[in-house]
């Protein structure tokens, strides 16, 4: 079992920062991706993101040297977490496609790619996808039971409401005044629960 948990620390180790960078440096310079293109920019991310991952990698050693061991105490509460983050995956997959959730529409020349969604789990939250990532990133610091796996909750909390500012900055630059109206009836991170899509 230490074993499982050591690999599944190291691969949201490699994982969650990166994610985190790749949104931070694909929105707020959006309009210079888009002067460059699909094929260049996504070329220099994957060069980024393999670059963070071998740092990353090299740097594996201290990071994950202060684990707490097995403890089958937090399995439950990190099973609970698991199922909600998947559940709200399983919402989020019925109405995107892999193309938008790797951020082509943000990329499309002119900035008018993709649609508004409004409907389904959009109706009651507008980034469903942050949501199901804490959840999931915390289930695993639960299951991992590692200093470092836990301590990217926070920090992932923290990237994430930068990431949402600036994707919130360029979706109402790209939808305009529907998207004014979407986020005027809409939470950002809390759902109402009553709310029908």
């Amino acid at each position: 079992m230490d074993a499982v948990r050591y690999w599944l620390a190291l691969l949201a180790l490699l994982m969650v920062p990166q994610a985190i960078l790749y949104w931070f440096i694909v929105h707020p310079f959006i309009s210079t991706w888009r002067r460059l293109g699909k094929g260049p920019t996504y070329a220099l991310l994957t060069l980024m993101y393999v670059g963070c991952g071998y740092l990353l990698w090299r740097a594996r050693g201290p990071l994950l040297a202060t684990e707490y061991g097995t403890n089958p105490w937090l399995w439950g509460p990190a099973a609970l977490l698991y199922i909600g983050a998947n559940a709200i995956q399983m919402m989020i997959r019925k109405q995107l496609r892999f193309s938008v959730l790797a951020g082509s529409p943000e990329l499309e020349a002119g900035g008018k790619g993709g649609e508004l969604l409004e409907t389904g789990v959009y109706a009651r939250v507008r980034h469903p996808r942050y949501i199901a990532v804490v959840l999931g990133v915390a289930a695993w610091a639960l299951f991992t039971n590692y200093l470092a796996i836990y301590a990217l909750v926070p920090a992932l909390i923290m990237g994430l409401a930068g990431v949402a500012w600036f994707e919130e900055r360029e979706l109402l630059e790209r939808f305009g005044e529907p998207y004014a109206d979407y986020r005027a009836r809409v939470p950002m991170l809390f759902p109402r629960l009553g709310a029908r899509g």
